[in-house]
C-alpha cells in the first residue's frame, strides 16, 4: 500500500508531505484548491508523461517522491528482483522533471527508463479518473472491462499469440502465389546473386583473415624495419644493448647480494627481467623471420577487397554480413522453387492453426458469456442503490459479423441499459444521460476494482453529479472496498467524506507574490469543521455542526464487509442527516 507522498515545486505545490494509512482516505477541500495536484503527482511518479509546464513557476525542477509498503505484495517483490532493484519489504519510488523538460526516473535509488516506472506502477496503484465515464462508450472499453472483471487475460495471450502466427502463414502463403513471368525473373536473379556470391568461398572469418593479412602486406615494409630496428636495440651483436646492459647489472648485483642480503629480491627481479627480454626478444627475431613482402599477393588481397566492397553496397550490407546475405538468398531461392511443397505444408499448418484459434476463440466466447451474466447482475443490482431504481445493465456478447479473426477473440462486446422500469435495453451510449452515465461508471469501477489485486484504488471526484442518499451509499461502497484495499478517494461531497477512515483537507494559501497548495491530516473536530464546511456552503450554523458531528458519528460505526455488502444489495430508502 501507499505509505507517505512528497511533492516538491509541481504545479502550486511548493512543498507537502503526506502520511497515509490503511483504509479509506478522503481528500476535501475548496474547489480549486488542488486536490486532484496529489492524484497528478502520483501518476507521474507512476510513469505518467510530463513537460516542462508542471515545474512550478520560478523553480528549475519538480520532485516527486512516494513509497509503498510491499511486504504483502510477492508479485511486486518478484518483479523488483527480477530487476535487481529489490529492497526488504519496501518500494521508494522518485521522479525529477527540469524546467528543460528533461526527465528522470529511480527505483529504490537506482536510475530507471519511464517504462519501468510504468510497469511497476501498473502493480501498485489503479488510478479511477472523474472523467473515465466518458471513455465508457467505446466499444474497446467495454471488451476491456468485461475481460478484467472475467479474468481472461491467460486466454486473452494465447489467442492473441495463435492469431499472430496464424497472420503471418496466411502472409507466407499469399507470396507464394504470383504469375510465372514475375517468378522466373526473380529465380534468374537469385541464381546469378548466388553463383556471384559462391565464387567467393568465403564466411565471415575468411574476410576478417583478409582484412588483417591486406593491413599486414601494405604495411610490411615498416612492420620489417621496425623489427629490425628492435632487436638491434634488445641484442646487438656488437654495442651497448638493453639485454648487454641488464645481464651487466644484473652480474654486478649478484655480486653485492653476498655482501649484503637484502638484494636478493633485487636480483631475483633482473632475473626475470633478464628471462623476460630474451624471450620477446626471439618472438620479436622469429616474426621478423616469417614476415615476407610479396607484391602479387597485396595486389591479389586488394582485388578481393575491392569484390567484398563492392559486393555489399549492392546487398547494403557489411562485408562480414555477405555470408548471410547468401545464406538468405539460398533460402528464399529453395522457397521458390519448391513453392509447390512449401505451399501444401503452409495450407496444412494454416489449416492447423485457424482450427486451433477457432477453438481458443470459442473457449474465449463462452467465458465472455458466463462473466457478462455475472459482470450485468453485479451492476444492475448496484444501479439500484444508486438512484436508478428499475434499471436494468446487461452485456451482450456478439459475434463479430462474418466471423473475422481478431487478436482479442471474434467477439464484439455492448454494453445495454435501460434506465427505467419496462424500457427495453438500448446500447449505453443512446440511452444513458450524463448523471446516470457517472453512476453506472462508479459501480463498474468499484465491481471491477473488487475483482483486482491491485493494494491501492485512487478515484478522482468519481461521485460528481450525485447527492443525498446515493452519495452516502457511494460512500458506503468505498468504504466497504476499504477494508480490502486502500482506497484514496478525492471528493465534494461530506456523505463520502464522513465514511472515511482518514481524512486530509487540501487548501490554497495564497500570499502577496504566490499561491501554494497545503494538505494536511484532521483529527475529529476538525473533521466536524470541515464537514460542516461542505454541507453549509460560506455561512456555517450551530445546527450545521451538530449535523456534520452526528454524520461523522454515523459514518465511523465499524461494520463487518458482509454487513456492508448486505447494505450495498438493499434498495436505497434513507438519506444522510
Amino acid at each position: 500500500m501507499l505509505t507517505h507522498i512528497h511533492v516538491r515545486n509541481l504545479a502550486i505545490v511548493d512543498e507537502i508531505e503526506v502520511e497515509l494509512t490503511a483504509g479509506m482516505t478522503t481528500l476535501t477541500g475548496e474547489t480549486g484548491a488542488g486536490k486532484s495536484i496529489l492524484v497528478d503527482a502520483l501518476g507521474l511518479v507512476l510513469g505518467d508523461r510530463a513537460d516542462s509546464s508542471v515545474v512550478r513557476h520560478g523553480c528549475e525542477r519538480a520532485e516527486i517522491s512516494a513509497g509503498f509498503h510491499i511486504q504483502d505484495q510477492p508479485a511486486v517483490r518478484q518483479w523488483l528482483s527480477a530487476q535487481e532493484l529489490d529492497r526488504d519489504g519496501e518500494c521508494q519510488l522518485r521522479r525529477i522533471i527540469n524546467r528543460e523538460g528533461r526527465t528522470r526516473g529511480y527505483i529504490n535509488g537506482q536510475a530507471v527508463p519511464m517504462l519501468s516506472l510504468r510497469e511497476l506502477g501498473e502493480q501498485l496503484v489503479d488510478i479511477h479518473g472523474q472523467h473515465e465515464h466518458q471513455s465508457l462508450l467505446r466499444s474497446g472499453v467495454q471488451r476491456q472491462l468485461l475481460d478484467a472483471f472475467g479474468a481472461h487475460q491467460a486466454l486473452l495471450d494465447r489467442l492473441a499469440n495463435l492469431y499472430n502466427e496464424w497472420n503471418a502463414a496466411k502472409a507466407e502463403l499469399q507470396g507464394l502465389f504470383g504469375n510465372d513471368a514475375e517468378r522466373d525473373a526473380r529465380l534468374d536473379l537469385l541464381r546469378y546473386q548466388r553463383q556471384e556470391l559462391e565464387s567467393l568461398g568465403l564466411d565471415r572469418d575468411d574476410i576478417k583473415n583478409i582484412d588483417a593479412e591486406h593491413a599486414r602486406q601494405a604495411n610490411a615494409g615498416r612492420l620489417l624495419e621496425s623489427s629490425r630496428q628492435g632487436l638491434e636495440r634488445l641484442d646487438a651483436e656488437e654495442g651497448p644493448s638493453a639485454s648487454s646492459l641488464l645481464n651487466q647489472t644484473l652480474d654486478e648485483i649478484s655480486a653485492l647480494a653476498t655482501l649484503d642480503s637484502e638484494l636478493q629480491e633485487t636480483v631475483q627481479l633482473l632475473g626475470e627481467a633478464a628471462v623476460l627480454i630474451k624471450e620477446g626478444t626471439d618472438s620479436l627475431r622469429q616474426y621478423a623471420e616469417r614476415l615476407d613482402i610479396d607484391p602479387q599477393r597485396l595486389q591479389w588481397l586488394e582485388q578481393r577487397i575491392g569484390i567484398l566492397h563492392d559486393l555489399a553496397r549492392k546487398h547494403r550490407c557489411n562485408p562480414e554480413d555477405l555470408p548471410a546475405v547468401e545464406a538468405g538468398i539460398r533460402k528464399e531461392l529453395d522457397s521458390i522453387e519448391h513453392a509447390d511443397e512449401h505451399r501444401e505444408a503452409l495450407q496444412a499448418r494454416l489449416g492447423a492453426l485457424q482450427q486451433e484459434y477457432l477453438d481458443c476463440a470459442g473457449q474465449l466466447t463462452a467465458k465472455r458469456t458466463r462473466s457478462a451474466k455475472a459482470f450485468s447482475k453485479k451492476i444492475t443490482d448496484a444501479m439500484q442503490t444508486l438512484g436508478m431504481a428499475g434499471g436494468v445493465f446487461s452485456v451482450r456478447v456478439n459475434p463479430r459479423a462474418g466471423n473475422a479473426f481478431g487478436p482479442r477473440g471474434m467477439d464484439d462486446i455492448e454494453f445495454m441499459v435501460s434506465a427505467n422500469k419496462g424500457q427495453p435495453a438500448q446500447p449505453m451510449s443512446k440511452v444513458a444521460s450524463g448523471g446516470e452515465l457517472s453512476r453506472i461508471s462508479l459501480s463498474i469501477q468499484v465491481i471491477s476494482a473488487s475483482s483486482d489485486t491491485i493494494p491501492t484504488l485512487i478515484f478522482d471526484e468519481v461521485d460528481s453529479g450525485i447527492g443525498g442518499g446515493v452519495a452516502e451509499i457511494v460512500g458506503q461502497k468505498l468504504r466497504a472496498l476499504g477494508t480490502e484495499r486502500q482506497v484514496l478517494c478525492v471528493t465534494h461531497l461530506p456523505q463520502v467524506a464522513a465514511l472515511a477512515h482518514q481524512q486530509l483537507q487540501v487548501s490554497k494559501l495564497s500570499g502577496k507574490d504566490t499561491t501554494r497548495t497545503r494538505i494536511r491530516t484532521l483529527n475529529e473536530a476538525e473533521r466536524v469543521d470541515e464537514l460542516a464546511r461542505m454541507l453549509g456552503g460560506v455561512r456555517i450554523t450551530r445546527q450545521t455542526r451538530e449535523h456534520a458531528r452526528e454524520m461523522l458519528l454515523q459514518g465511523q460505526v465499524p461494520t463487518t464487509t458482509a454487513e456492508s455488502e448486505k447494505s450495498l444489495n438493499a434498495p436505497a430508502s434513507t438519506t444522510a442527516t
